[in-house]
């Protein structure tokens, strides 16, 4: 690994210089808080202010504050928010003391509140908030975040064993993370779900989650999908917890020092999913073992300087020694039945670490300057050397007779050999900063980051293919690899990005208006260019008998590659590949209402996104293989759907339904296609991306016992049409034929327990896949020798995903 430059470490010390040099304020007093609704969820964008002077704060997304106050006097706090009635608070401090207020805000009953979210100004963005207390309860086999953020609108899933998700016909790769402001990334090497583990957000440690399937602001980054923004707790008091089930353990503590400088929140993770990867058709020993910690620090050195570190640590091993597979494929016309004996064994070995040190100083109640350095390293190693001897049979289908389901025909035999010695290294190395004015018409934010990114990648895999004791290819003179990666590709390259962003509110007699309006730019140093990425977003609210709100947005967004979009098949590095670009359009609005007198809100969307400048890829599981070259352009088109509400007094449940159409373009492809008489060579034309999903319906339904609200069920449920099914063919990327639809229903039943010395324990039983739905994830390519007509035969075998499963977890909060 190279060394890497200077300049983020320069701006880091810089940063910490800052913070040195700032001293504490005389004559005065700090008030710190949190602001919640009635449900206990905290209120972003709530107004703290003195009473008959312009100094005030407003809550961060937690809906935690902190003021300074003039001491030595009584002065009186006015705490105010759309949507809420305003509440007042006497303060009286002494010269440097310090006091908490946490302040409960009642709901205006002039207006309807939408379930479990906070504000109007939740409304007027294109961000959605999802409400926190369900992640205790979701079923799911893998983060309990992710697993809501797939109930979304918009977003699909066909994978349980993944965290991953694609947003409105975008790939995993096109979906920004954050956590406490600071950008998430995921292991390169995974090629399955299986093999995937833990990802970033531990729901232990969350107290918001705001997400966005598109037309987000230009304070988020520099990708074309969807942004995720998810805030970590600030602690006032000693919590703990800890869970145990048959798929791992988790525990989390936090706490707040005795002189309320020092709040600490710590959790740590285990997770082995040998239990539900023994119902996958591959038999064998399954020994997956994942780790993770994360610690989030904040230190108070002033009234107005705060120092914080985030910290991870992360462990994937996985361990795979294949006996058989035995499954049966095809159609009812020419059913199939593949059985495969295996020798050897799969390892590999995921290693990530995160830190991040902010510095936040506030040197006026309505000003706060953020700086932030940060580092990323991940190294992973994928090891495997398997021989799989297959015999594939034509099976009897007619019914009624003797044979009925019995292997009648051997239609190909052979082996496979497959080896690989792939590792990766790579470092990711930020500075940034993140600036928020507040005046009294509105609210300005602009940042600035360097980004430095360092990868030593090193290939070697080949496959041996032999049928009926030839190898494939075969020409009758030379032993050849069906397929074969060579290579070493040191890259390393920097990137700098800014914006400036302004939100303004214009009340009016007949409607009212909000404007979010902003810029970002992007210089990316590989290929040398810079991208303007203008972005809007306008909602406008008329003062009608009903609570309807409607709003358009949309923008630019560039995507610079990261290193696995520069990555040809073969390998090889393209130093020319440049950024992918998305132009889009959305409308849409809300309404909430009262049915039986209880809340629900409706909201629909409408988009359009221009797609030019694209990279095409495939996608095999959860792994993405890019083309490395600016090929394509196209589009994708939709409208999306959610109904959410008390369904169920207290308990929120939703309903979401979505349309999509994703297509791209290759100027001068071609296709192999039936005409009805003949197969013919055409210009391919615009064809389906890998993740064109005609259809997505999900739900997320809670329930309790009306007389015994302790216990409770809880029920996932998602169906999506089917995806694309991509060709084996490394250079071609046009396909006609479709996988199945998936289908999953998960279901958990929860009982709570009131015991002395724990807040609470919750007993849960959950069944995952209910219906024992046989899904596929992927395909397996077998290959045999030509017949004696010279054609060779090729057989897409499916790769189903987790059957019917029980999982028992116990969790204890302290």
């Amino acid at each position: 690994m190279k060394n890497s430059p200077a300049k983020p470490i320069v701006l880091l010390v810089l940063f910490l210089l800052l913070g040195g040099s700032l001293l504490r304020g005389q004559g005065r007093g700090l008030v710190t808080g949190r602001i919640v609704d009635s449900t206990g969820q905290g209120i972003e964008l709530a107004h703290v202010s003195i009473r008959e002077t312009s100094l005030g704060t407003l809550s961060d997304g937690d809906g935690n504050f902190r003021l300074d106050v003039p001491a030595g006097k009584p002065v009186e706090l006015t705490i105010t928010c759309v949507g809420f009635v305003t509440k007042t608070l006497d303060i009286h401090l002494k010269p440097g003391e310090e006091r908490q207020a946490n302040i409960t805000l009642s709901s205006d009953v002039t207006s309807i509140n939408e379930v479990s979210v906070s504000a109007r100004q939740d409304r007027t963005g294109t961000f959605q908030r999802i409400p926190v207390e369900d992640l205790m309860h979701v079923p799911t086999a893998t983060g309990r975040v992710e697993a809501l953020i797939k109930s979304q609108a918009g977003v699909s899933s066909n994978n349980e064993l993944s965290t991953q998700y694609s947003v409105r016909g975008g790939n995993f790769d096109e979906n920004l993370v954050y956590v406490n402001d600071i950008e998430i990334y995921r292991p390169f090497l995974v090629r399955s779900g299986q093999q995937e583990g833990l990802g970033f957000v531990n729901s232990d440690l969350v107290s918001s989650v705001k997400f966005s399937a598109g037309g987000f602001d230009a304070r988020y980054g520099d990708k074309m999908s969807s942004a995720l923004d998810i805030q970590y707790k600030v602690p006032r008091e000693f919590r703990a917890s800890s869970s145990v089930s048959l798929l791992g353990a988790s525990a989390h503590v936090e706490g707040i020092s005795a002189g309320n400088r020092l709040t600490y929140l710590a959790g740590f993770r285990y997770k082995t999913t040998a239990y539900l990867l023994n119902t996958l058709q591959t038999q064998g020993d399954y020994k997956p073992r994942f780790t993770d910690f994360q610690a989030l620090l904040r230190y108070r050195l002033g009234p107005k300087l705060e120092l914080s570190f985030l910290g991870n640590s992360s462990t994937n091993r996985y361990l795979f020694v294949p006996r058989e597979t035995d499954v049966e494929f095809g159609t009812k016309d020419l059913p199939l039945h593949l059985k495969i004996y295996y020798e050897g064994q799969e390892e590999d070995r995921f290693r990530t670490y995160l830190g991040a040190l902010n510095l936040t100083y506030e040197p006026r109640n309505d000003l706060s300057l953020k700086f932030t350095a940060t580092a990323f390293r991940t190294a992973e190693q994928e090891s495997f050397d398997i021989l799989g001897q297959y015999w594939i049979n034509e099976l009897d289908n007619t019914i009624g007779s003797d044979t009925y389901g019995d292997s009648i025909l051997n239609v190909g035999v052979g082996g496979l050999l497959t080896h690989a010695r792939n590792s990766l290294d790579a470092i990711v190395l930020s500075a940034s900063h993140l600036g928020q004015w507040q005046s009294d018409n509105g609210t300005f934010l602009w940042g600035l980051e360097y980004r430095y990114q360092d990868f030593l990648d090193r290939i070697s895999e080949w496959e041996l293919t032999d049928s009926s004791g030839y190898v494939i290819p075969y020409n009758g003179e030379m032993l050849e690899l069906s397929k074969a990666r060579y290579a070493r590709n040191l890259v390393a390259y920097d990137q700098i990005s800014g914006f400036g962003q302004y939100t303004h509110e214009v009340p009016g007699d007949r409607r009212d208006w909000f404007l979010t309006a902003g810029i970002r730019a992007l210089r990316w140093n590989h290929n040398p260019s810079t991208r303007i990425s203008p972005r809007f977003s306008l909602s406008m609210q008329p003062r009608w008998e009903k609570d309807i709100l409607f709003h358009l947005s949309g923008g630019f967004y560039y995507q610079a590659p990261f290193y696995r979009e520069m990555r040809r098949p073969d390998g090889s590095i393209n130093p020319t590949v440049e950024p992918q670009r998305s132009i889009q359009v959305l409308f849409g609005g809300d309404y909430l209402f009262e049915l039986r007198d209880r809340p629900f809100k409706f909201s629909g969307e409408l988009y359009y996104k221009w797609l030019d400048n694209l990279i095409p890829y495939k996608i095999d599981n959860v792994r993405i293989s890019y083309a490395g070259e600016n090929l394509s352009s196209g589009y994708a088109r939709g409208i999306d759907f959610k109904l959410n509400g008390d369904f169920v007094p207290g308990a929120e449940s939703w309903m979401t339904l979505s349309l999509l159409q994703v297509r791209e373009d290759i100027p001068g492809d071609s296709a192999i296609l039936w005409d009805g008489t003949a197969y013919v060579e055409e210009e391919a034309g615009f064809f389906p991306r890998p993740t064109d999903q005609l259809f997505t319906f999900g739900m997320y339904f809670q329930d309790y016992l009306p007389n015994s609200p302790e216990y409770k069920v809880h029920l996932n449920a998602f169906f999506g049409s089917g995806l694309p099914l991509s060709s084996p063919n490394p250079d071609q990327y046009y396909s006609t034929h479709r996988m199945g639809p998936y289908r999953r229903v998960d279901i958990g039943f929860s009982r709570v327990l009131r015991l002395e010395w724990f807040e609470s324990i919750w007993i849960s039983g959950e069944i995952f896949n209910l219906l024992g739905i046989k899904n596929e994830a992927s395909y397996l390519w077998i290959r045999t020798i030509a017949d004696q007509s010279g054609f060779a035969g090729q057989f897409a075998v499916p790769n189903y995903l987790t059957g019917r499963r029980f999982n028992l977890r116990i969790t204890a909060t302290f």
